[in-house]
């Protein structure tokens, strides 16, 4: 029985939306941090620098717009088949995310994924600090995470597949076995081994040898 490891990036990719840009819509900063993504997603600018410049922005807001940000998220088209179709042929399905887990908890738990990870918000007293707590997934530590999930799975790194749209992808692109850009930016196009321009992540079964259920 075929058995992979497919590991998805979470933002524009798992689901529509960037939940960085919906948080700072909040706090009236959106433009700004709309501009710094797509720079730090081309490879302009340092993950890290960049997270901590956007998350920066959103010092201040009340915990509870997390709530908010989170009944704004949409998941992409053939995620659940995805998943579905994966683990029916014995393998597992991840995501690592340089957004955050508070966002991507409850969403990982409903479409019962295997393993995730992502940064954490720091909340003092009911309210965004503007920081995240450590350590910070970065572009190195997305691909720590899909070489620790393999082989806790046990599953061969030729059987891994990473699923990204941005420079922070590239990475865990570089030592998987298929690398699969999704809608994806500039420096992604060049690398990925296979390019998937309709937003419908099902479509990734058929190139893995699986029927979509």
């Amino acid at each position: 029985m075929a058995r992979f490891l497919v590991v998805l990036d979470v933002d524009s990719t798992l689901i529509e939306n960037e939940v960085i840009e919906l948080l700072a819509d909040e706090a009236g900063s959106g433009e700004r941090v709309a501009e710094i993504t797509f720079r730090a997603m081309n490879g302009e600018l340092d993950f890290e620098q960049s997270l901590r410049e956007r998350v920066a922005t959103l010092a201040g807001l009340p915990e509870s717009v997390i709530d908010t940000v989170r009944s704004r998220v949409t998941v992409t088209r053939g995620v659940p088949e995805l998943i579905a179709g994966v683990q029916a042929a014995g393998g597992k399905v991840a995501v690592v995310s340089g957004g955050f887990h508070e966002v991507i908890d409850p969403l990982a738990r409903e479409l019962g994924l295997d393993f995730w990870r992502a940064n954490r918000l720091e909340v003092v007293d009911g309210r965004l600090t503007g920081d995240v707590t450590p350590p910070v997934i970065d572009a190195a530590a997305k691909a720590s995470a899909l070489r620790e999930w393999a082989a806790e799975a046990g599953i061969p790194m030729a059987q891994t597949v990473a699923v990204g749209d941005g420079a922070n992808d590239l990475p865990m692109m570089a030592i998987c076995g298929l690398a699969v850009g999704f809608d994806a930016k500039a420096p992604v196009r060049d690398l990925a081994h296979v390019l998937l321009d309709e937003r419908d992540l099902g479509m990734l079964l058929p190139l893995l040898g699986l029927p979509r259920p």
